[in-house]
């Protein structure tokens, strides 16, 4: 015997359909493409900017922003919180200072960009563009020096970026998602942050699981409580940091050093990391 839906059966299949489609629609990234059309454009910023007297701080908060070239911009510690810059280019933009709390940063170019001692509390930055070519050269990563990365969330290559005393309490650098493909943009399997210097930084509670640290420094940073599992910290170093509490489960630490390390014996997962013996302890 066929099997059919009587019709308020087929009601309430078309019911579930379209309820699990607008839930899909609420995610954190758009399933729609981002529209091309800025709130203000680019000419209007760049006179604003100019024109902002010395000690007058310009307000850009809560504005679509998207697609912009704001390159070489100085942004005069302006206030940019909640907005949305997807895909705008600020290669050489001084943002020194600037608020960028709960603003979207993703897909946006971060060429040379200073960001040193801005305010980038609950910022997500996912796939930004770092390089200006292929060869990927650290010289162009972007600076986070001084900057507070608090529950900031990143999925990106920021390898040779400088977060020497920025505050990344909770920032999350997973590319793990609780439902991953969501969105417009491809969920990435590492983020990659080679030779990034962490000196001086707090990374309390960070989530770094995964992530690639080749050569990173965290010497004298805060790492309590950060969760380093499945990360590759070949050569990475230590010297002075905190891990009290860290997580290094299944991790690589390949010729890290540990030397003068605080909290050692209370870090976790270290007998189960990979290649511990080549550790300098």
């Amino acid at each position: 015997m066929p099997f059919t839906l009587s019709l308020p059966t087929l009601s309430v299949v078309m019911a579930g359909v379209i309820a699990m489609l607008a839930g899909a629609a609420s995610a954190e990234q758009p399933l729609a493409p981002v529209s091309m059309h800025a709130e203000i454009n680019a000419h209007a910023i760049t006179v604003l900017l100019h024109q902002a007297k010395v000690g007058q701080r310009p307000d850009l908060s809560d504005k679509f922003l998207a697609y912009l070239d704001l390159s070489e911009l100085d942004f005069k510690g302006a206030n940019l919180a909640r907005s949305d810059f997807y895909g705008t280019d600020f290669t050489g933009a001084n943002l020194s200072g600037v608020d960028l709390s709960g603003t979207r940063l993703d897909r946006s170019v971060l060429i040379h960009a200073n960001l040193s001692g801005a305010n980038l509390t609950g910022a997500t930055i996912f796939r930004p563009t770092i390089y200006s070519d292929l060869s990927n050269k650290i010289s162009d990563a972007p600076r986070f020096s001084g900057a507070n990365l608090t529950d900031v969330h990143v999925q990106a290559n920021l390898s040779g970026s400088d977060f020497r005393g920025a505050d990344l309490s909770n920032a999350n650098f997973s590319p793990l998602e609780a439902r991953p493909g969501e969105g417009t943009m491809t969920t990435t399997y590492r983020n990659i942050l080679k030779y990034c210097n962490f000196s001086g930084a707090k990374l309390h509670n960070a989530n770094m699981q995964r992530a690639v640290l080749w050569f990173a420094k965290f010497t004298g940073a805060d790492l309590t409580g950060a969760n380093f599992t499945d990360a590759d910290l070949s050569r990475a170093d230590f010297a002075g940091a905190d891990v009290s509490g860290a997580d290094f489960t299944r991790a690589d630490l390949d010729e890290a050093n540990f030397v003068g390390a605080k909290g050692v014996e209370d870090a976790k997962g270290l007998d189960q990391s990979v290649n511990l013996h080549r550790a300098v302890r």
